[in-house]
C-alpha cells in the first residue's frame, strides 16, 4: 500500500488541447504493472477540451459545477455534481464547463500497452458545446 500526499503542481491544459482556462491536477499514476491514470479537472465557464479519444475509455465523475459533453454524432449533453460518465473505448468525444458555471470533474483512464492514454482531434466548433 502507497499513501500519496505531495501530489504533481497543476498543470494548465495547453491551448492546442484545451479552449479557456483548464487545469489539471494529476492524483493517481501508479508505477507499472498498474496503467491506471486518474486526474481532478478544472474548467472555467465556457472552458473544454477539444475532440479526443482514449484506448480504453475514460470514466468522468463530475465533482462540482456543471458542464457538457458530447460524443461524435451525439447530442450535446447537461452533467452535473455527482453524475458520472462512461465513454467507451476509441469514442470521439469533448467535454467541459457550462457557459456560467466552473466545472471540475474526476478523469480516471487506462493507458495502452505503450503508455499512451489519449489522441487529440480538433478543436470543437463554439456551436457545438450549448445543450
Amino acid at each position: 500500500m502507497h499513501i500519496t500526499r505531495e501530489h504533481p503542481h497543476a498543470q494548465q491544459g495547453p491551448a492546442e488541447h484545451f479552449t479557456g482556462s483548464v487545469w489539471l491536477d494529476e492524483l493517481a499514476a501508479p508505477a507499472p504493472p498498474s496503467r491506471l491514470r486518474m486526474f481532478d479537472v478544472h474548467f472555467a465557464p465556457g472552458a473544454h477540451t477539444a475532440w479526443h479519444r482514449h484506448p480504453h475509455g475514460q470514466v468522468l465523475h463530475v465533482l462540482r459545477g456543471e458542464g457538457r459533453v458530447q460524443r461524435r454524432g451525439g447530442a450535446v449533453e447537461t452533467i452535473r455534481a455527482g453524475d458520472t460518465v462512461w465513454i467507451e473505448p476509441d469514442e470521439w468525444h469533448w467535454h467541459g464547463a457550462g457557459p456560467d458555471t466552473f466545472m471540475s470533474h474526476l478523469a480516471v483512464v487506462e493507458a495502452a500497452a505503450d503508455g499512451t492514454t489519449i489522441d487529440w482531434g480538433a478543436h470543437v466548433d463554439h456551436h457545438h458545446t450549448t445543450a
